[in-house]
């Protein structure tokens, strides 16, 4: 069993230790040590990173106690070896972990759920709770959960006997043989775990929950702590500043702002359309002479291809409508009386491509030719 000093010191991260065996797989290093500071990958909680010597600790697991460290560089067994764990990522595990315990605490204490899922990600945290959550009842949650941390209660981690273990009330996702290592914050939270938790609520220095979403009849929560609450933070600022420059409008009046920009965009699209349409109509006419029509149609949205073929069809035997591409064109191929299959593959054969659909219309892509040579075509059928 390898000595877990970060179960008796989270906040150490430098040490000495004697490598145990070192053996290659998939290009790294599998080493194992008589002890080690390094957190392995559990309970949703991803594993520290850092050095040992001059090896790089890319990932670290457990393996029926023994903590296998995943290096880029061999260790020489039976040498003394100096380790050091990044404490910037150490500490931003302990932050998301411990907010998601004190949040989880008190969802299951005022609503009853139950955390069926956690994940430390490298973009949020993700949390699954057991029942659906209405907006206003997520932010008295957060608003809860960040009065524990402002109170800096303690975060206490050991491991009760039997008895006291019998006795407490505490969540856990999973019955747990031998003896359970308890996380009890006051006020918050009891549960079972595993993972590294600060010593203070205060050291979580934030709790926001950034998205919600329904997920197998209960709702996930998507939340930042900590370091990861204040780059979020700083960056939505950010965006915000630019939104509020480019609008020339205060950084409270972004929201009216924006919907000033979407009704300007809407009238403007009604006006492009209704003069699409006219453009179109005018190009039709001088089509109706012809039993094969073709017509580039780029000044109508794709959303109205399939109607403006079947017009540009109408009285004729086919209707071509084309949108040029970045290599090639768009089509849709329409006739009032005939298949138009035949002619859409004799299209595509020609000019290479692909398309389908029902007798009366055909669509896809065509990847070479030009409007002539396209009518030209389907008047030799």
């Amino acid at each position: 069993m390898t000595i877990r000093l970060f179960d008796q010191d989270v906040n150490q991260t430098d040490f000495n230790a004697t490598v145990l065996a070192c053996e290659e797989k998939n290009g790294h290093y599998l080493v194992t040590l008589d002890q080690t500071a390094f957190f392995p990958e559990g309970g949703g909680q991803g594993a520290d990173r850092g050095v040992l010597g001059e090896a790089q600790v890319l990932d670290a697991h457990d393996v029926g106690g023994v903590i296998l460290h995943t290096l880029d560089k061999p260790l020489a067994v039976g040498a003394a070896v100096e380790g050091r764990v990044d404490w910037t990522r150490r500490l931003s595990m302990m932050q998301q972990h411990t907010g998601e315990h004190i949040l989880s605490g008190i969802i299951c204490r005022e609503h009853g759920y139950r955390n069926v899922g956690f994940h430390i990600g490298t973009e949020a945290v993700t949390v699954d709770f057991s029942g659906p959550l209405t907006q206003e009842e997520i932010r008295r949650a957060e608003r809860q959960a960040n009065e524990i941390v402002w109170r800096n209660v303690p975060v206490r981690a050991w491991v009760p006997d039997t008895e006291t273990l019998a006795a407490l009330d505490y969540r856990s996702k999973k019955a747990i043989d031998g003896d359970v290592r308890i996380v009890h914050i006051e006020g918050a939270d009891t549960c079972a775990c595993c993972g590294t938790h600060v010593e203070r609520t205060g050291s979580v220095g934030q709790i926001k929950v950034i998205g919600a979403m329904n997920y197998k009849g209960g709702v996930r929560l998507s939340i930042l702590c900590g370091m990861r609450a204040l780059d979020h933070e700083n960056l939505q600022q950010d965006e915000n500043h630019a939104i509020s420059h480019a609008l020339s409008a205060k950084p409270g009046e972004l929201t009216p702002g924006v919907q000033r920009l979407l009704d300007e965009r809407d009238s403007l699209k009604a006006r492009c359309d209704a003069l699409g349409q006219r453009v179109f109509t005018t190009l039709l006419n001088a089509e109706h002479e012809r039993t094969v029509r073709v017509l580039v149609a780029d000044m109508l949205a794709p959303a109205q291809h399939r109607k403006a073929a079947a017009q540009l069809a109408e009285g004729g035997r086919f209707g071509l409508i084309l949108a040029p591409k970045e290599a090639g064109w768009s089509f849709v191929l329409s006739s009032p009386a005939e298949d138009v299959r035949p002619a859409a593959a004799a299209l595509c054969q020609r000019f290479g491509g692909k398309g389908g659909g029902p007798r009366d219309m055909s669509q896809g892509i065509l990847q070479s030719g030009d409007p002539e040579a396209f009518r030209e075509t389907l008047e030799a059928l």
